[in-house]
């Protein structure tokens, strides 16, 4: 069954904080309007309890700080903060050494190798984060991403009626209002799914849809997730066991990180790890470039045998001269001589015996029977004359 992929694409997926950039991408957003960021985050940590002790069962970590931004736009501290804002805060971002040219050159190596792009195989780069979209839209690496998963916000208020147009105008909004899409550490696999299914390049294909494997975009054997810490181990476990690639980085100089990513080697959830530097030669450099490089050569080796299974020897016209005596050819007395002896004469003088067919064998057969016939007819033997006595 054919299907809408050909299956040649090669996803690489990253994570965005500490793992594209150092630290957290809100530092930014702190720094435009005055904001203390340790005294943010700490108010962050002391949500969760906040909300158990105030009518929550259970609290969703990750989004508690997204509902944290909202609550200081609504108390003015983060006045007129609005989505053109964050894309204009993304700008100011600065990104671990090598990075955006890396992302480059790691496409570079599949569009500039001859064989790679006869089976036309090409590489995507996607983000996946729990960070603000807005932010990452606005930021240098954009223009080298096929897609970005992150968290939204919508400027607009929508109390009762808000569908009615006069309710719309009675209600403008220029700052975040509310959240629009959420990205937590476990929808990170939902994303997963979506790059795997081509959800974002087909929508009418559910994410929850069942699509055999042959008919998905980006198979997970052609996927390497790229993160920095034990909140994408639900990540890199869905692509690990799917036979894709699970990549880790920690931060230069940082010993603390280092012990972490290495502890996730150890227990089997990533392939390899190495500083966060993309820089040529380095070791992230060297190993993402020779996976790549491994996955692409997969491709045209599959290819390539599903070339040969499916193309048949070409028809050949066919000789109207007979290749042997038909069966059917009256039968010849042989004149050469047949004795071991005249044979190895024969062959010695008129070069080799061609090969017997099997028209040769039915004739020897046919021959050899009517001889054992002809000796198992008795001839006849004389009368005796009978003596007549008196």
């Amino acid at each position: 069954m054919a299907g809408p992929w050909s299956q040649t694409v090669i996803a690489v997926v990253w994570d965005f904080d500490k793992t594209l950039i150092p630290g957290n991408m809100q530092s930014p957003l702190f720094a435009r309007y005055g904001v203390d960021e340790r005294a943010f985050w700490d108010e962050v940590d002391a949500l969760r309890d906040f909300y158990l002790a105030h009518g929550a069962r259970r609290v969703n970590e990750d989004s508690l700080y997204l509902n944290h931004i909202l609550e200081y736009v609504r108390s003015g501290v983060f006045k007129g903060l609005s989505n053109a804002v964050l894309r204009e805060l993304g700008a100011e971002l600065t990104f671990h050494p090598g990075m955006p040219e890396f992302l480059a050159a790691l496409r570079a190596t599949i569009e500039e190798e001859p064989a790679f792009e006869r089976a036309d195989i090409t590489l995507e780069h996607y983000v996946i984060s729990t960070g603000l979209r807005p932010m990452i839209e606005g930021s240098a690496v954009r223009p080298y991403l096929e897609d970005v998963w992150a968290c939204e916000f919508i400027e607009a208020h929508h109390p009762p009626g808000f569908r009615r147009p006069e309710q719309a105008q009675l209600f403008p909004a220029h700052e975040l209002t509310a959240l629009g899409y959420e990205i937590d550490n476990t929808s990170k696999t939902r994303a997963l799914f979506e790059i795997n299914k081509g959800t974002n390049k087909r929508p009418e294909i559910h994410v929850n849809s069942a699509l055999p494997r042959e008919l998905r975009r980006v198979p997970f054997e052609h996927m390497i997730y790229v993160a920095d810490g034990p909140s994408d181990v639900p990540a890199w476990s869905v692509v690990r066991s799917e036979g894709g690639r699970a990549f880790g980085v920690y931060q230069h100089g940082s010993l603390a990180q280092f012990e972490q990513i290495s502890q996730l080697q150890r227990d089997g959830r990533i392939h390899a790890f190495a500083e966060a530097d993309y820089r040529p030669d380095s070791t992230a450099y060297l190993w993402l470039t020779t996976e790549v490089r491994r996955i692409a050569e997969g491709i045209v080796e599959e290819r390539e045998l599903a070339m040969r299974r499916a193309v048949r020897s070409a028809p050949r016209h066919v000789s109207d001269e007979p290749s042997t005596t038909p069966t059917d050819a009256p039968l010849e007395v042989p004149t050469q001589p047949s004795t071991p002896t005249a044979l190895a004469g024969r062959q010695s003088a008129d070069g080799p015996m061609p090969a017997r067919t099997r028209a040769d064998e039915i004739r020897d057969a046919v021959r050899r029977s009517l001889a054992d016939s002809e000796r198992a007819v008795p001839e006849p033997r004389p009368e005796r004359e009978r003596v007549h006595r008196d």
